[in-house]
C-alpha cells in the first residue's frame, strides 16, 4: 500500500486528490496538511511514501518544507512531489535542487497523477518525456558553471554514459535502445549510479549531471 500525504492550503484541492487516491486499491491517503509547518510535522509522524506538496502555502512554503524533509536522514525514503499551477513555475527548478522528486500541475489528468505517484515510489521518472525535456532545458539554461571536483570519480564509463543520457531526458527504454541493452539492464545502471552518487531519484541525477559538467547546456536536441 502506497501511503500519501496531501499538503495544500486549499481544502477543495485536498478533497479532490483524496477522493481519487483513496479509490485506488494500492494507494491510501495517510493525512492532510494545510501549511508547510504541518506538512513537515506530519511527515515526521506518519512517514508517508509520497508527499504531494503545494509550492505556495502559508507559514512555511512548499520549498522550505521540502528542504526540511529531504535534509533529514531518517526521512530519506519519503518522496516529495511538488504541485504547481503552471508547468514551468519559477520555483520548480529550486524545488528539484531542494530534493523534490519532480512536479505535477494541479490540473493534470487523474490517470497521470496516479501513474506519477506509483512511479515515484519506484524511483522511476516522474514526468512525461515532453515535460521532462522542457524542465531539463530550463534547468540547463539556469545551471551554474560545471564543477571539476571529481564527483563522478567512482562511476564506471558505462555509468557515466547512462547518467549523461538520463541528463538529456531519456527514459530507461530510450537508454536501452541507444546502448543496445535490455530496459532492465538500463534501469540497473541508473539505479547503481544513483546509489553511488547518493541521488534520491532521477531528478537529482539530472541536477548532478549538469552540475558535475558531465552534461552541458547545448547537448539538448
Amino acid at each position: 500500500m502506497i501511503r500519501v500525504l496531501l499538503a495544500d492550503d486549499q481544502s477543495l484541492v485536498r478533497a479532490g486528490f483524496r477522493a481519487l487516491l483513496d479509490a485506488q486499491p494500492d494507494i491510501a491517503v495517510a493525512g492532510e496538511a494545510a501549511d508547510g509547518e504541518e506538512a513537515v510535522r506530519l511527515v515526521r509522524e506518519l512517514r508517508p511514501d509520497v508527499v504531494l506538496m503545494d509550492i505556495r502555502m502559508p507559514l512555511l512554503d512548499g520549498l522550505a518544507a521540502t528542504r526540511r524533509i529531504t535534509s533529514e536522514a531518517d526521512l530519506a525514503a519519503v518522496r516529495v512531489v511538488m504541485l504547481t499551477t503552471f508547468e514551468l513555475d519559477e520555483y520548480v527548478f529550486e524545488a528539484i535542487r531542494s530534493g523534490a522528486s519532480g512536479f505535477l500541475v494541479k490540473d493534470t489528468e487523474p490517470e497521470e497523477l496516479l501513474r506519477a505517484v506509483r512511479a515515484v515510489v519506484e524511483g522511476d521518472a516522474l514526468l512525461s518525456p515532453g515535460v521532462t525535456r522542457r524542465l531539463i532545458a530550463e534547468f540547463a539554461a539556469r545551471s551554474k558553471a560545471p564543477s571539476e571536483d571529481g564527483a563522478l570519480a567512482g562511476l564506471t564509463e558505462r555509468e557515466r554514459e547512462v547518467m549523461a543520457l538520463v541528463g538529456i531526458g531519456l527514459s530507461n527504454e530510450e537508454i536501452a535502445r541507444r546502448l543496445v541493452v535490455s530496459p532492465l539492464t538500463a534501469k540497473t545502471h541508473v539505479s547503481r549510479t544513483m546509489v553511488k552518487l547518493g541521488a534520491r531519484d532521477r531528478a537529482q541525477l539530472v541536477v548532478l549531471a549538469y552540475e558535475s559538467g558531465l552534461v552541458r547546456p547545448g547537448w539538448l536536441g
